[in-house]
C-alpha cells in the first residue's frame, strides 16, 4: 500500500490511523517506548526544502525503533540522470519504506509505480497528504469530531487545500475556499471531492468563507516553486489575511490551522496565531504522532 493522496484512505482506515496516531502521542508522553518498527529501514528524498516534514519523519522512524536515512537527489545518481523508476527498484531492495518530498506529483506516482515497497508523499505540487492527516488528528482532539464541521480555506488554493478538499469529503466536513481568481484549487480534485457528495463552495469573499466556521486555515502566498511569480502572488492574494477580525466572524470556540512556515503580516497576523484560538503548533506536533502511526501501518504491524 501507497500513501500518495488522502483519498487513498478510507474513513475507516482514516480513522484507524488516527486512532493509532491518538495513542502513541500518549505513549510518547508517558515515556512509553516501544520497537513498533525495529530493524526497519525508510528512505527520504527531499527535492525541497523541509523542517517539519524531515524532522518529523526521522524522529518517528526512531521512536519506533526503526532508522531513517536522509537523501539529497543532488548527491544521488538521480542527480547524474538515473531514472525515478530505476531509483525506486534499487532503494526497494535497500529499505522497507521510501518517503519522497518532490517538486512534480508525476514524480511521486512514477516512484510509486516502480517501488516495491510501501511509497509515502511528503509533499508534491499536488497534495499535501501527511500534512492533512495531522490536521485531522488535530482537528478531532480540539473539536471532538470531524463530522459536520465547516473549515474555511482563506488564500491560494494550494496543494495543502487540494488535500483539504478530498479529507473534507472523506470526513463528512463542509469546506468553502476563498481565493482570488487564478487561485482556486485543482479542477479535478474539487470535481473528485464533489463526487464523494462533498459539500465544496469555491468563492471570494473571505468573509463569506469565515462565516460560523468551526475551522479557519491559510497557508502562505508564495509557496516552494513560486517565487517568481512573488510580487504578483503578494498584491492578488493582499486581502485573504487570516486577522482577528475575520477570526470573529467564525464559530466562537473555531480553530484556527496554519501548516507552516508562516510569513506573520501576510497571510496571517501575529495576533491570530497567538490567540486561544490557535492551534497551529499542536497541529505543527501531530505531524509526529500522525507519521508515526502511517509508519506503523504501512512498514510495521498492528498495535
Amino acid at each position: 500500500m501507497h500513501f500518495i493522496s488522502i483519498a487513498d484512505l478510507s474513513v475507516e482506515e482514516a480513522n484507524e490511523i488516527l486512532d493509532v496516531a491518538d495513542r502513541l502521542k500518549k505513549e510518547r508522553r508517558d515515556g512509553v517506548v516501544r520497537d513498533y518498527l525495529k530493524n526497519k529501514s525508510l528512505a527520504m528524498i527531499f527535492e525541497k526544502s523541509s523542517t517539519r516534514t524531515r524532522v518529523s519523519f526521522e524522529v518517528g522512524m526512531t521512536d519506533l525503533g526503526g532508522h531513517a536515512l536522509y537523501l539529497d537527489p543532488v548527491t544521488m545518481q538521480l542527480g547524474r540522470g538515473e531514472t525515478i523508476g530505476d531509483t525506486a527498484r534499487i532503494l526497494s531492495r535497500y529499505v522497507h519504506g521510501i518517503m519522497i518530498r518532490a517538486k512534480s506529483h508525476s514524480t511521486v506516482v512514477e516512484m510509486a509505480r516502480n517501488a516495491t515497497v510501501p511509497v509515502i508523499n511528503g509533499l508534491d505540487d499536488l497534495e499535501h497528504p501527511c500534512q492533512v492527516l495531522a490536521d485531522l488528528m488535530t482537528i478531532r482532539e480540539r473539536k471532538g469530531r470531524i463530522k459536520g464541521l465547516k473549515l474555511a480555506w482563506i488564500g491560494d488554493g494550494n496543494n495543502v487545500c487540494n488535500s483539504l478538499v478530498l479529507a473534507s469529503a472523506m470526513m463528512g466536513m463542509r469546506m468553502s475556499v476563498a481565493c482570488p481568481p487564478g487561485y482556486e484549487p485543482d479542477e479535478g480534485i474539487v470535481e473528485r471531492a464533489r463526487a464523494m457528495r462533498g459539500q465544496i463552495e469555491i468563492m471570494r469573499d473571505p468573509k463569506d468563507a469565515a462565516e460560523g466556521a468551526d475551522i479557519l486555515y491559510t497557508d502562505v502566498w508564495v509557496s516552494m516553486g513560486d517565487e517568481a511569480e512573488k510580487d504578483k502572488r503578494l498584491k492578488d492574494l493582499r486581502g485573504y489575511q487570516i486577522n482577528m477580525g475575520l477570526v470573529k466572524l467564525a464559530d466562537k470556540d473555531c480553530i484556527v490551522l496554519h501548516c507552516l512556515p508562516a510569513h506573520r503580516g501576510e497571510e496571517i497576523t501575529e495576533d491570530v496565531i497567538q490567540c486561544e484560538n490557535s492551534a497551529i503548533f499542536d497541529e505543527a506536533e501531530n505531524r509526529l504522532h500522525a507519521q508515526k502511526a502511517l509508519l506503523v501501518r504501512l512498514l510495521g504491524k498492528d498495535v
